[in-house]
């Protein structure tokens, strides 16, 4: 049952808090690789490209916590599966869940990983393309 009151852009502020929190691991991990590997000669720029993004994310996501904050939101458990990304959180004293499956958040994370790469990310939702994309990745509010 979905919270009672909570609008599309709530949701949506839930599903970019979700994204991006996913979209920092990789970026992290992506580093890490590099950084580790020892396959390249000069891991240091690749990293330095990675690391950019990552604080690119960072910066959106913490907007997005404060649009949360200042709606009475908080997203208090996240659970990984093999289907996807679970959210557990609260809306003005109400309990919700939301689901994303692997299949939308890859192709968004992707997306948006090239955006934060190239340096042109903007607020979540304030793109053009990210507006015409927001049907794209699909959330699902579970009972």
């Amino acid at each position: 049952m979905p919270v009672p009151g909570i609008k599309e852009e709530e949701l949506a502020l839930i599903k970019s808090a979700l994204l991006l929190g996913f979209l920092q691991k990789v970026f992290q991990r992506d580093a890490r690789i590099l950084e580790q590997s020892g396959l390249l000669k000069s891991p240091e720029a690749y990293v330095e490209l990675i690391r950019n993004g990552e604080r690119r994310a960072a910066l959106v996501l913490s907007e997005i916590h404060g649009n949360l904050r200042e709606r009475n939101i908080a997203i208090e458990r996240i659970h990984q599966d093999e289907n996807g990304i679970q959210a557990e959180y609260r809306c003005r004293g109400y309990r919700g869940k939301m689901r994303i499956l692997w299949a939308g958040l890859q192709q968004e994370v992707s997306s948006r990983m090239r955006a934060y790469l190239n340096g042109t990310a903007q607020a979540a939702g304030s793109s053009r393309r990210e507006r015409m994309e927001k049907g794209n990745l699909k959330a699902h509010l579970l009972p």
